[in-house]
């Protein structure tokens, strides 16, 4: 088994899971298996229970876990389902500790955060590994280098480094490098200080990624590499790109592949982006457009709906066609606030959502589907509010709807299932993942 960790500094948001998504890529199409994990400093023990506004979309896995989106982000471009021992958060880390100490796991010893919980957190990535049927196994830490809650994860992914050995792990770190538009210069110096603060954790970083709006140039390249130890064709550059499928392809060019095979002594089984190419070629040369509006709840931050952005630009690519998201807020269209809101639409999708408001939004626009004969897709309560729609207008049950918005109605069309009625518990509640579905013989959907 060999491991790649991914680490950040200066700021958070430089695109540490798409970097970390494309090194597996970039190792998958070497005929390697590749396995991702991803560790999250928060004390949540999932993603289910958080605001879309502070945290972006909640992915959903195979197995019903509910996880960061960089997940998504992961099986997208592995073209593999992960499971939830794939995220790693401090509060799974804690709870488990806590859990061995009341059992007397320990034997009455203290429990501290050295070693006890740095132990967990190494078991946690050794256990993903081992039991995955990978080659390599990519890990992305969450948050920035210097973050008092990353700092457990850090010193545990040192001690794996001491464990395994520096053939089989790597770091490799994104930084940012901005430009002041006064001097026009790209500067280095954050990178420097950030890798600084990574080295007096015992970390030496292998590879260093910067992030910039324009390419870096060869001189940049090249002070980073003489002040942060590493060598210059390990300094990469990652400006903003076209799309994120842009970004493998972007790597490569620069060496990317040659150096992880060479720097973790992998044996390559084939060398070929072709397919990937050809992907991002069919994204780039669509010509036709389609107007897809998205009828949500959460729709001032896009990260939110990210899994069905790239799900309609995947159809796209394979269609030869462009899609056109038309944001809409489903509460606006309820109060009247945009005018002709599904003028022009070639579809609509209504994505999932919790709680009441909104909702008869999501009604208008699945009225508006069914009576024009646009295609339509309800996703969760999405669907929920096209049954309800359906109820009200087609078999005349006027006050149809969900149990959860009006506990009252005569037809609850939605309800509670039988076995949640007494769950009292928010987290981890909901029936989510892959399941096996008995369709009737003969009716639509069979």
């Amino acid at each position: 088994m060999r491991y790649v960790i991914v680490t950040g500094g200066v700021l958070s948001g430089l695109g540490k899971g798409i970097i970390t998504s494309s090194l597996g890529r970039l190792i998958k199409c070497c005929g390697l298996e590749v396995t991702a994990i991803k560790i999250d400093p928060y004390l949540n023990c999932d993603a289910g229970t958080m605001n879309p506004y502070q945290h972006g979309e909640v992915f959903v896995l195979e197995d019903g876990g509910e996880v960061d989106l960089d997940l998504g982000n992961y099986e997208r471009f592995l073209d593999k389902n992960l499971t939830s021992d794939n995220n790693i958060t401090t509060g799974k880390v804690y709870r488990s500790v806590i859990n061995k100490e009341r059992r007397g796991d320990y034997l009455g010893k203290t429990v501290q955060i050295i070693p006890h919980i740095t132990n967990e957190i190494r078991m946690g990535i050794e256990e993903v590994a081992q039991n995955s049927d990978a080659d390599v196994c990519v890990v992305e830490l969450g948050g920035t280098v210097g973050d008092i809650e990353s700092a457990p994860f850090l010193e545990a992914v040192r001690q794996l480094h001491h464990i395994v050995g520096h053939d089989r792990l790597m770091f490799a770190h994104v930084t940012l490098v901005p430009v002041l538009s006064v001097v026009g210069e790209q500067k280095t110096k954050p990178t420097q200080h950030s890798v600084k603060e990574l080295r007096a954790i015992g970390i030496h970083p292998d590879l260093i990624f910067g992030r910039s709006q324009f390419p870096m140039g060869q001189d940049t390249k090249e002070k980073i590499a003489l002040f942060c130890d590493v060598p210059v064709e390990a300094v990469i550059s990652v400006p903003d790109a076209p799309s994120i499928y842009h970004v493998p392809l972007m790597l490569e060019e620069q060496g990317l592949k040659d150096y992880l095979i060479e720097r973790l002594h992998l044996q390559a089984n084939g060398d070929s982006l072709a397919e990937w190419r050809k992907f991002v070629q069919r994204i780039d040369r669509a010509k036709n457009e389609v107007s897809i509006a998205l009828i949500g709840k959460y729709t001032h931050l896009k990260d939110s709906y990210i899994s069905h952005i790239e799900a309609l630009n995947h159809t796209g690519a394979l269609l030869n066609v462009k899609v056109k998201i038309k944001w809409l807020e489903a509460e606006d269209i309820e109060e009247g606030k945009v005018k002709k809101p599904f003028e022009d639409l070639h579809g609509i999708l209504v994505p999932g959502g919790f709680g009441w408001r909104g909702s008869e939004g999501k009604i208008m626009a699945a009225k508006h589907a069914r009576e024009k004969g646009l295609p339509f897709l309800g996703i969760c309560l999405g669907f929920q509010m096209a049954t309800a729609e359906f109820s009200r207008n087609v078999v005349g049950l006027a006050e149809a709807n969900s149990s959860e918005f009006n506990p009252r109605t005569p037809h609850p069309v939605i309800d509670l299932l039988p076995e949640q009625k007494t769950t009292t518990d928010m987290g981890g509640t909901m029936r989510l993942g892959a399941h096996q579905v008995l369709v009737d013989k003969g009716s639509k959907t069979s």
